[in-house]
Order: C-alpha cells, then structure tokens, then sequence
C-alpha cells in the first residue's frame, strides 16, 4: 500500500538525515492519521492517500505561484521542491495527446453534445482515474463538445 510505502520512505530519509523529504513526508504522514482519526472506520485507500497527495501538490503548487507573484523565488523554488517529493508517490500523468483521444472516444461512444458536458466530464475522469488534471479534461471537454 501506498501508506507503507510513504511510512518507508520517511524511516529512509530520517536514516540519511534528509531534511527536506522527511519534513514533506511527515506532513503527509500527519495528513493521513488526521484523516484515519476523523471518522468511525475511517482507513487511508492508495485512493484516499492520492487524493491526500494531490490536494498537497495543489497547495504547493499555487504556494510557489503566489510566492513568484510576490518576487521570493527561494520560497517558491522549495514548494516546487516539496511538490516534486510528493508527486513520486503519483501515478505517471497522461499528456494531453492522450486525454484528447479519450475525451473524443467517449464523446462518440456517448453520442452527446454541448448540453451533456457533465455526463462526458464524469465518464472521462473515471476512465482516466487521476491520470488526468482536472483543469485539463475539462478545457479539453469543452474544446471538443464545442
């Protein structure tokens, strides 16, 4: 599971005295146990876990943005960093190319047009299931629905 996995690398990189990994690893690691400790029965999936990575991608993501906005390039360059760590424990990202063709596929096997943006939306990210950024099935759907 991907929990271990994160739990592995985080006893690796306190061995090696690896500063930065372990501090991202640790945040993650805390992120999972509040999500385990939030609800009866709660249990951290490899899906729930990438849910947990992503949202944290995300957030280093629009840090480093904001932070090259606002002209501190050594904060932004360790949210990229950070995000980097992170974005190992993620399935390897479809390109565009890729998505595109999925999107048109689906679109003809649903036989829908402009008005069905939803159901499209819907069917392409469970086919693509977190292989695909949202933001760009979503301009992608659009482009194609017309």
């Amino acid at each position: 599971m991907l929990k271990e996995q994160i739990i592995q690398d985080m006893t690796a990189a306190m061995k090696a005295k690896d500063e930065l990994p372990l501090s991202v690893l640790r945040m993650l690691k805390a992120d999972i146990m509040k999500y385990e400790v939030s609800g009866k029965d709660m249990v951290a999936t490899d899906d729930v876990v990438m849910g947990i990575i992503k949202r944290s991608v995300k957030q280093r993501k629009e840090a480093a943005e904001g932070f090259q906005k606002g002209g501190n390039t050594e904060a932004a360059d360790k949210e990229l960093e950070e995000m980097k760590i992170l974005e190992k424990y993620l399935p390897e990202q479809m390109s565009e190319d890729q998505v595109k063709a999925i999107v048109q596929e689906t679109i003809d096997q649903l036989g829908v047009g402009p008005a069905d943006f939803g159901k499209v939306m819907g069917a392409v990210m469970g086919k693509t299931k977190g292989q695909a950024d949202g933001g760009m099935v979503n301009k992608l759907v659009k482009e194609l629905l017309g």
